[in-house]
């Protein structure tokens, strides 16, 4: 593999352009970030003089001089902004802003969402409402970019964007005597990567580490300004017999010493780490020596010792384990080793060639890793400098808090279930995070941040909190009971638990029926299969009516919801809709109108993910 610096403009003038455009995003997952940056590229072939970057590393003011704007934005969770664009948001929704602020402003909206989801894209929609009543010009209706489409959210984007540059054409014409850029020019990189002296010399002059920085990096539990801490493994136990098909580990994580507070329904990030069988893989197939060290200067090299070896590069950035995005291929065609192969790589990143690259890559799940080991030569090819805009960063993973602080004030528990399936690929398909968390043992450190969920249960002693909380859901009901059971005064608690088995995955079961047995809990499970016909936390929903609506209605509950988005929490909201009509003497109407009702008041609140 090349690990060269890239190649320098042939005649080294900057060309003349159509004129500045802007592209903003707001990305949880990075979907939306490798989206604008591809957007970004196609715009400075154009000629434009283009900024790509996130919302919230934009100075949110310059939006009052700026003529052409494109966000790109994902909808996280229910209907949530993405981490990368909260403060801008924010700042955006403020009612003092005049409603001609931005009148200057022409732009258009992508929006990435799932339509699974019941606020599908709400942000993008939201995003382009409030633009125009800031006195915004659209260029055009917003594209609105769905996971669950076979093509993924491409099936939308990619007609909308050939409107885009219609529009650009005839708003910002080319500038006299001057044509686009080839379209198999390769861009620059954003990324440069130094080589630093075997011997040393010049690692010394360029680390800039100074002794009491060093001193401080040794400790390394204290969070640091961006609420990054280092806990330590205390346990780590599978909760599910050995022989079931399902493995769920809780594992307890020692924060002490880190500064970190949390309460119920609150959510700790972790950050994994490639898989050591992988990494070894990739430093073979690349012919990379490990030991070899680099300096790296671009947007992800904060994360990055400095210098770093390859083998930490390929361990802690490259997420090698993800599914290759169409800009991957669209770089990777720059550096084939063949006509062939070119010609391949140009069709899965072309428009016409998503079916084939959903067939070849997200059908079967198959790995960045997998696909430059389909094609070594090119692989070996590769300047450093591209892998790294071509494979996403490894990103952190979100997981309910299980623990409550108050009973274990230095630790935090998290229930995992790890992922693991069969493709048509012969090598199983597995979580990158899940499968690291699972091997881990005691003493080994793992970097992780507190964040606020979107649970917040109620302060008031007497509401009751009805919880629904099928699998692995349940983990953040577990950290509020465990905390609501040392109280003095207990508050009714009702938890509607699923999973498959009694005998298999009835998780904190032991610890349930203490607490039913001494009156602090009502429980309701359902076993889905232990009987011939399925049965599901909205079937005990139905069955308990009268429960369910004397605790809501009388009560003033608040009903908490948590697990996966599939289709549990559109089942459980007609459940519920169900009991308000039946229980309550309402219509349809009027009980899709309570349950909303619930929500605005924040008596009815969801967490769930994909």
């Amino acid at each position: 593999m090349e690990l060269g610096t890239s190649e320098k403009e042939a005649t080294g003038q900057v060309p003349e352009t159509r004129g500045r455009l802007v592209v903003l995003y707001g990305s949880q997952t990075g979907t939306a970030e490798d989206l604008a940056e591809r957007i970004g590229r196609e715009a400075k072939r154009l000629l434009f003089e283009c900024e790509v970057c996130a919302l919230d590393e934009y100075r949110t003011p310059a939006l009052l001089h700026e003529r052409l704007a494109l966000f790109v934005v994902a909808t996280t969770g229910q209907g949530d902004v993405p981490d990368n664009m909260a403060s801008t948001w924010r700042l955006l929704l403020r009612k003092s802003l005049p409603a001609d602020s931005l009148r200057a402003l022409r732009f258009g909206v992508v929006a990435l969402g799932d339509s699974s989801y019941a606020k599908f894209n709400f942000v993008g929609k939201r995003l382009h409402r409030r633009l125009l009543q800031l006195g915004a010009a659209p260029l055009l209706a917003p594209a609105l970019g769905d996971d669950q489409h076979d093509l993924g959210p491409d099936a939308a984007v990619d007609p909308w964007l050939t409107q885009l540059w219609r529009q650009l054409d005839a708003l910002c014409p080319l500038p006299a005597g001057r044509q686009p850029l080839p379209a198999d020019r390769r861009p620059a990189p954003r990324f440069t990567v130094t080589h630093v002296d075997e011997n040393g010399g010049e690692h010394e002059a360029l680390n800039g580490v100074a002794p009491e920085e060093e001193e401080e990096e040794e400790k390394g539990e204290a969070a640091t300004a961006d609420g990054l801490f280092v806990g330590r493994v205390r346990w780590n136990r599978r909760v599910t017999p050995e022989d079931h098909f399902q493995e769920v580990r809780l594992i307890s994580l020692d924060v002490a010493g880190s500064g970190a507070t949390y309460r119920p329904g609150d959510v700790v990030t972790v950050q994994p780490e490639n898989l050591p069988e992988e990494v070894d893989q990739l430093l073979a197939l690349l012919e990379w020596p490990p030991d070899r060290l680099v300096l790296v200067d671009g947007p992800r090299a904060p994360r990055l010792p400095r210098p770093c070896s390859l083998r930490h590069l390929a361990t802690h950035l490259l997420d090698i384990h993800a599914v290759p995005r169409r800009s991957f291929f669209e770089l990777l065609a720059h550096f084939a080793a063949n006509e062939m192969e070119r010609e391949k790589f140009a069709e899965f990143a072309s428009a016409a060639g998503q079916q084939e690259l959903f067939d070849y890559c997200n059908r079967p799940r198959r790995t960045a890793l997998e696909v430059l080991a389909d094609f070594p030569a090119t692989a070996r090819r590769l300047p450093l400098e591209y892998l790294l805009d071509m494979v996403p960063a490894v990103r952190p993973r979100s997981f309910s808090i299980a623990s409550s602080q108050k009973v274990c004030p230095d630790e935090i528990q998290i229930l995992v279930a790890v992922v693991r399936y069969r493709s048509r690929l012969a090598s199983p398909r597995v979580g990158l995070c899940s499968t690291w968390l699972s091997r881990l043992t005691p003493g080994q450190p793992v970097t992780l941040a507190v964040k606020p969920g979107t649970l917040r249960f109620p302060q008031e002693p007497e509401r009751p909190v009805l919880m629904i909380g099928p699998g692995t859901g349940v983990a953040p009901f577990h950290s509020y009971i465990s905390e609501q059971a040392t109280s003095d005064r207990p508050r009714p608690l009702c938890l509607f638990f699923g999973c498959r088995h009694r005998a298999a995955d009835l998780f904190f079961g032991d610890e349930w029926r203490r607490l039913v047995d001494a009156g602090r809990l009502q429980l309701h499970c359902a076993f889905s299969r232990d009987q011939e016909d399925k049965v599901y936390v909205q079937h005990r929903l139905r069955q308990q009516a009268a429960l369910v609506w004397r605790l809501v209605d009388a009560g003033g509950a608040t009903v908490c919801v948590a697990g996966s988005a599939r289709r549990m929490p559109q089942d459980v909201a007609e459940a519920l809709v169900d009991v308000f009509r039946e229980q309550g003497g309402l219509t349809t109407e009027q009980a899709e109108a309570y349950l909303q009702r619930l929500e605005r008041e924040g008596r009815y609140q969801t967490e769930t993910w994909s």
